[in-house]
């Protein structure tokens, strides 16, 4: 019932700053528990953060201190501000949603967009 259109990817060099952004559309996005998740070449996608409807958060380690999630809620936007950003965050970033309860399982999103491409050199 909703559709996620992330955006905003490119080519950033290590150590700057991205940010890209999950629009939806059909449905509230503050009515879904909200994820950004990366797949990079041969592995598994992982969740990289995490909000609840309830505004509870979560971070990976890996991305913690560094990146923020946040919500428009006017424009019924998600966002991912990336600083710092390091080769090992290079990966293709997927919004994704979920109306049932909060959980860190990929399982728990039903939701998903096309992805977007982040590359970062050193």
């Amino acid at each position: 019932q909703v559709q996620l259109v992330e955006s905003g990817g490119g080519s950033v060099q290590a150590g700057g700053s991205l940010r890209i952004s999950c629009a939806a559309s059909g449905g509230s996005s503050s009515s879904y528990n909200m994820a950004w998740f990366r797949q990079a070449p041969g592995k598994e996608r992982e969740l990289v953060v995490a909000i609840a409807r309830s505004d509870i958060l979560y971070y990976a380690d890996s991305v913690r201190g560094r990146f923020t999630i946040s919500r428009d809620n006017v424009k019924n936007t998600v966002y991912l501000q990336m600083n710092s950003l390091k080769p090992e965050d290079t990966a293709v970033y997927y919004c994704a949603a979920g109306s049932g309860i909060f959980t860190r399982t990929i399982n728990a999103y039903n939701y998903w967009g096309q992805g977007t491409q982040v590359t970062v050199s050193s």
